[in-house]
């Protein structure tokens, strides 16, 4: 007894795939559906929304892709979906026929009853009466969810196409209200163990394997996204602005004091003094030269070459004695210098401000800087090779660390409470921060469906279970219409 109302296009053959458009100036209207005519769907044109509807969708529609808001796309009517609608189809037969049965019934009663036929025929019509009823009443209730019954404008039907937005809105709030509230999201993380679970999880070396596995990989495409230039050129400013923000004489007092103080210089001297005397040994001729070179004029040159030779020999003799005496006077000289030096560096405001001008030139020359930012390039290089080499000690010291971190979590319910905090935090922030967005998700996605193609879609996933209401409304309404005529009949005598 259904019929469709003048809104409805013709439905496709049985079985035959639903066309979509490939381009918004095809033969096909968004919907897919094909007019008779062979053109465009519906309200013909290019096949857009707003030929369908001969309105927009109101502000922030894209009708390039499918006349919903924001760009989102249509809602795709699919064969699966025209499978489903057949068995609807089927199920709208049964229920149909189940409503010409009771007419039938109905009219064969009333037949009886009016040729004299006492007893029965009225408590046959009486039900069949009222399974009718019962049947058309749930038959216009069913239908007024998808379109107008009979195709009249009835208010309030064609519940779903014309309310498809409302309806998105009121879903999107319902899920914002009862679901992404920081108080359920807590209430459900806190009673999932997490914590436990994770470290369960980690504390298996496979797992662990597989988390190494994903963090180098990752790590490898963060490192191949980022271009070297741009990451030179943050971490070059970043070392000389904090080089040039931290003043490094008082530092560098400090250190020197207790290098002193530790004899750790010793070496260093000794170092020093034994390149001194190699180089002595090896120059020896050219220590005398210079010595006869700067003589005066009027000095025979004999006693030049005499001056220069006990020059030589006594520097070899101090360079040889510092070296070989640990209590040489000259190291002790030293010693107090180099304290001395710290002490300024620490105290001294003019050692202090001559040593900052010092780093302040050095930062500045395209050398240094030169150095700092080619850092980064062995930096890169040492870490992709690491993240790629499973042996690596990188990738060794990541999987001892998250086993580490599993057995820990696993038995540690410190930790795990501490990690589950963490959690919920996270989660109750991200909720409570953008559920509106997360909302809008639902109620612009839903925007942005066709509604005739939502109607369609949604009657074929539910329609089979509807078309039970009309059969139960027929069944209930005859044994309701059959219990009131008993009840009058018995009671009216």
């Amino acid at each position: 007894m259904e019929r469709t109302g003048p809104e409805k296009p013709e439905e496709p053959e049985k079985g035959a795939p639903v066309a979509r458009p490939a381009h918004p100036s095809g033969g096909a209207g968004p919907s897919g559906r094909v007019g008779p005519s062979g053109g465009p769907g519906r309200a013909g044109g290019a096949g857009t929304s707003a030929g369908l509807k001969g309105k927009g969708r109101g502000k922030g529609t894209d009708k390039s892709s499918g006349g919903g808001p924001l760009g989102l796309g249509s809602f795709s009517y699919t064969a699966a979906d025209e499978e489903k609608r057949r068995g609807v189809r089927r199920m709208k037969t049964t229920a149909t026929a189940l409503l010409g049965l009771v007419a039938v019934i109905y009219v064969l009663a009333t037949w009886a009853k009016n040729s004299g036929v006492e007893g029965w025929p009225g408590y046959v019509a009486a039900a069949a009466e009222a399974g009718m009823v019962g049947a058309l009443a749930d038959w216009f209730a069913v239908t007024a969810l998808f379109r107008h019954p009979l195709g009249v404008p009835i208010p309030h039907t064609a519940i779903i196409p014309n309310k498809k937005d409302q309806l998105g809105a009121s879903l999107g709030a319902f899920v914002g209200e009862n679901f992404l509230s920081p108080e359920v999201v807590r209430a459900r993380l806190g009673g999932l163990g997490i914590g436990a679970r994770l470290g369960t999880w980690l504390a298996d070396p496979a797992h662990a394997d597989r988390v190494t596995a994903e963090l180098s990989t990752a790590l490898r495409g963060a490192l191949t996204v980022l271009r070297d230039s741009d990451v030179q050129a943050v971490v070059g400013e970043a070392i000389t602005r904090r080089a040039n923000a931290a003043e490094i004489a008082p530092g560098l007092g400090k250190t020197l004091d207790q290098v002193v103080a530790e004899g750790a210089h010793h070496r260093a001297v000794d170092l020093v003094c034994a390149r001194a005397h190699d180089w002595l040994v090896k120059h020896e001729e050219s220590i005398t030269d210079a010595v006869q070179g700067g003589a005066p004029g009027w000095t025979p040159r004999f006693v030049d070459r005499k001056v220069g030779h006990r020059v030589y020999r006594e520097l070899l003799r101090f360079v040889v004695e510092m070296r070989d005496m640990p209590e040489h006077p000259a190291r002790g000289a030293i010693d107090r210098f180099l304290r001395d030096f710290a002490a300024d560096l620490q105290s001294d405001t003019d050692t202090r401000a001559r040593v900052e001008r010092l780093k302040s030139e050095l930062l500045a020359r395209p050398e240094v800087q030169d150095v700092i930012a080619s850092a980064w390039s062995s930096v890169r290089s040492m870490i992709m090779a690491a993240a790629e080499d499973e042996r690596s000690e990188l990738r060794l010291r990541a999987r001892a660390s998250l086993l580490s971190l599993g057995r820990r979590l696993a038995t540690d319910e410190r930790l795990q409470g501490k990690l589950e905090g963490w959690i919920e935090d996270a989660a109750a922030y991200v909720v409570s921060t953008y559920r509106s967005e997360i909302t809008s998700l639902i109620s612009d996605t839903v925007a942005s469906w066709d509604a005739d193609d939502t109607s369609k879609k949604i009657e074929a996933h539910i329609g089979r279970d509807l078309q039970f209401i009309r059969i139960n409304g027929t069944v209930v309404g005859a044994l309701a219409g059959l219990v009131i005529y008993t009840v009058s009949h018995a009671l009216g005598g």
